[in-house]
């Protein structure tokens, strides 16, 4: 479990080094007009992924979950993928990405790296759901992963909407 407990901490370190990427952002795109939506919804975004770093080695600690190495290893591969695919948005998007909702009036939609496929608008949210399914199923903290993927689609549905809505503003960008 000690070994677990480390990849835990790794990735709040990274939430952690996330934060403040995002803060010195929203500076940027304040200063530049930027427009912010879906602060209601923040809040219950952050606890949520609070409580899946909280739950899952939780949940191995009292559930006694063991290691499967048949499943382990794989999940742990997702893991560091979904990593790989969340710093690949935020260096495309540079100093426009935020965990919050921020647009700033008059520059163009993002259209390289993985914003370039067109059939998948939110790749950062794709590397959100693997790591909510597979950070957890590491240590078979199977509770922690239905959990935080079923209020975690609750969440995208009402956060993709909010940024659907932000982005629509955007120039060269048709529809929400």
């Amino acid at each position: 479990m000690t070994w677990y407990l480390l990849l835990i901490l790794l990735v709040a370190l990274e939430r952690l080094a996330e934060l403040v990427v995002s803060r010195r952002n929203a500076r940027w795109s304040l200063e530049r007009g930027g427009v912010v939506s879906g602060q209601g919804h923040y809040p219950w975004m952050v606890a949520l992924h609070t409580g899946l770093l909280a739950g899952a080695p939780l949940e191995v600690w009292l559930a006694d979950r063991p290691f499967l190495p048949a499943l382990g290893w794989p999940m742990l591969a997702l893991v560091v993928a979904a990593q790989g695919l969340r710093w690949w948005c935020i260096a495309t998007l540079g100093p426009r990405w935020n965990t919050q909702v921020i647009v700033v009036p008059g520059l163009p939609l993002v259209t390289r790296g993985p914003y370039r496929f067109g059939w998948l608008r939110h790749p950062n949210y794709v590397a959100v759901i693997v790591e909510g399914v597979a950070l957890p199923l590491v240590h078979t903290a199977w509770i922690t992963a239905v959990v935080f993927t079923v209020l975690n689609a609750a969440m995208m549905v009402v956060r993709i909407r909010c940024e659907n809505a932000a982005l629509a503003t955007v120039p060269g960008r048709a529809g929400g």
